[in-house]
């Protein structure tokens, strides 16, 4: 013990263990793949035309031809900038005569693409690691504008911690303004073999937060705290301000929590994305994000240009509404999926 809790490094009685957890995290499956193969239906669909202009590719029409492919990005929201940078890359490496056919420049792509979202991992392959508290619990806390999907998300997230690794996780309550929002974390909470922390009808949203981290730490057997906040428009200066308030709550109850600030991003937004991924982690130092509701939308791209401009890492992405459609973010099967 240090600091007078326990430590999670140590393989516990019930088999669970902080690497355990990093292991179930990065773990990736063929289904899993297929899953997000799925899910990036309508982003691959449009991307598509690329193929039929790549067959047609002639190193005398290399400027309109990457002009046409930077216009595919952007109509998947890449973003002016980020579609530019990509295609930058593929433009020096046949100016350096190191491609020169149709399928090159297509890997090319990828390759650059699959560069700018490791980047925020310090360029290494896989997944962006969650940051897990070596003496528990890990506080992640969970923010996002309204109808993002954050309560679901957290639910699904506690799933998994719980089911694949054994983690007993603590979810918080701190989504104070919806109505029955508590209730809908508690079913999560039942679902996942979870506890709820307890609260009191009409407290503060750092209050809650701030009781919840304590209990938790008095429980002594509390893995991962994921702490639920009211939905809010990025827009909302009052609102931003509250919210980081409870993140300040949360320092106060554990100097060194939040371990991770999940933001999380209705995929269906667009490059909307890049202004909530702005104003948030102003007010609250967002660590990673959560893509959700890909399944539902053509501009996949957007969240390429989210990590290249704000240099935040994805760490979870969610391609459907069951349980296990909520999956740990991996840049290369991303990108194979929507280049297939």
């Amino acid at each position: 013990r240090r600091g007078g809790r326990a430590s999670r490094l140590v393989v516990r009685a019930d088999g669970f263990s902080i690497g355990k957890l990093a292991s179930v995290l990065a773990k990736k499956t063929q289904a899993d793949f297929d899953r997000v193969f799925k899910g990036t239906s309508k982003t691959r669909e449009k991307l598509s035309y690329m193929d039929e202009m790549l067959s047609l590719w002639r190193l005398e029409d290399v400027e309109e031809t990457l002009d046409e492919l930077e216009e595919v990005l952007i109509s998947v929201d890449f973003g002016p900038t980020t579609a530019m940078d990509v295609i930058e890359v593929v433009r020096e490496r046949v100016e350096k005569g190191e491609i020169s056919t149709g399928p090159q420049v297509k890997q090319a792509l990828k390759t650059a693409i699959v560069d700018i979202l490791q980047r925020p991992n310090g360029g290494e392959p896989g997944c962006a690691p969650l940051a897990l508290s070596e003496e528990a619990p890990t506080v992640i806390m969970v923010v996002g504008v309204n109808g993002a999907g954050k309560t679901t998300t957290l639910g699904k997230l506690s799933n998994r911690f719980a089911l694949e690794s054994g983690a007993k996780v603590m979810l918080v309550p701190g989504d104070t303004f919806r109505a029955a929002a508590a209730e809908q974390l508690a079913t999560w909470a039942e679902r996942s073999d979870g506890v709820m922390a307890t609260y009191k009808e009409g407290m503060k949203p750092g209050a809650v937060c701030y009781q919840a981290v304590q209990e938790a730490i008095k429980m002594g057997d509390v893995d991962i705290v994921l702490a639920d906040t009211s939905g809010r428009l990025h827009t909302n200066c009052d609102l931003m301000d509250e919210l980081a308030g409870v993140r300040r709550s949360i320092t106060k109850s554990l100097a060194s929590a939040p371990h991770e600030t999940l933001l999380v991003l209705d995929g269906t937004s667009g490059l909307n994305m890049l202004n909530q991924a702005r104003a948030f982690s102003e007010a609250v130092d967002v660590t990673g994000l959560i893509l959700t509701k890909l399944d539902g939308t053509a501009r996949g791209g957007a969240v390429v240009s989210v990590v290249n401009e704000m240099n935040i890492p994805v760490k979870f992405v969610g391609v459907g509404e069951k349980m296990e459609d909520l999956q740990t973010f991996e840049p290369e099967s991303f990108v194979d999926a929507i280049f297939p």
